[in-house]
């Protein structure tokens, strides 16, 4: 059995220059993130816990080599790095994390990074792989071999137990698990422990869309004709602010997706936000 921990190498002091607005990186303050962390000390204990091997991956600059080799330090079995630049998009990421980690029962992320945040990489990722997903996961229990059973958090205070079974990509929220701290002659020998690096070319590159401009959504203007001049003031408020115009109810429907969308199509024909 194989399991593999997705780790995020970022800047976790940013600062930004008040006179320009750029953000400043200094490379003595990446690092994994708390709930990076909290993953790889799941998987390491998992890997424990089902004799099962543990691979740490990345995808990053040659920077990023000393996350892996703490990893290494602590107990995983091999590291895999993907070389690539931190400005990539999520789905380059996912799709270049896919190719280091095909063929693991089980994907371990946390539940976002601390550069981007949108947590769209595990999704991605578990699309990629075609595995089932846990997002957002806040306890752990484990099972037999291959197996957990976690709970999510959702809205309103609600919470979401699954059973999982691998192939799964399970992301896990900060504060989940401590971080075991590695011995002195792990860490020795880590520094020259080998780390393969994989080309980022594995990862297909799909077109991206730029926004050009943002604006608030404003409906067409309505044409309305000017009220008889001759009519009292009341019934000329009246006209123009259509207080006693008979109007189209709301309504629910029920149906399929696809008759769905083509039932809100036809009503905003009808309002006049588009055209017949």
């Amino acid at each position: 059995m194989r399991i593999a921990v997705c780790l995020k190498w970022a800047d976790l002091r940013p600062e930004v220059d008040p006179l320009s607005g750029e953000v400043v990186h200094d490379e003595r303050f990446f690092d994994a993130s708390e709930a990076d962390k909290g993953a790889l000390e799941w998987g390491l204990r998992l890997a424990e816990r089902w004799g099962a091997r543990l691979t740490v991956v990345t995808a990053g600059p040659a920077g990023a080599d000393p996350v892996l080799r703490d990893a290494l330090a602590l107990g995983a079995h091999d590291a895999r790095r993907v070389d690539m630049a931190l400005d990539r998009p999520s789905e380059h990421v996912a799709a270049a994390l896919g190719s280091a980690v095909q063929g693991a029962d089980l994907v371990l992320c946390g539940v976002h990074s601390v550069d981007r945040g949108s947590g769209s990489v595990p999704a991605l990722l578990a699309a990629r792989l075609g595995a089932a997903q846990a997002l957002g996961v806040i306890a752990v229990a484990p099972g037999a071999a291959g197996e957990l059973t976690v709970d999510r958090r959702l809205d309103f205070g609600r919470r979401e137990r699954l059973r999982v079974a691998g192939p799964a990509v399970v992301s896990l929220e900060g504060g989940l698990a401590e971080l075991r701290r590695a011995p002195l002659a792990s860490v020795l020998a880590a520094r020259t422990a080998p780390i393969t690096v994989v080309d980022a070319g594995l990862a297909p590159q799909r077109a991206t869309v730029r926004v050009e401009h943002r604006r608030a959504y404003r409906p067409r203007a309505r044409v309305m004709h000017a009220p008889d001049p001759s009519a009292p003031v009341n019934e000329r408020i009246i006209a123009l602010t259509g207080a006693l115009t008979e109007r189209t109810p709301p309504r629910t429907v029920a149906a399929e997706p696809d008759e769905a969308a083509d039932a809100i199509v036809e009503q905003l024909r009808g309002w006049g936000y588009l055209q017949p």
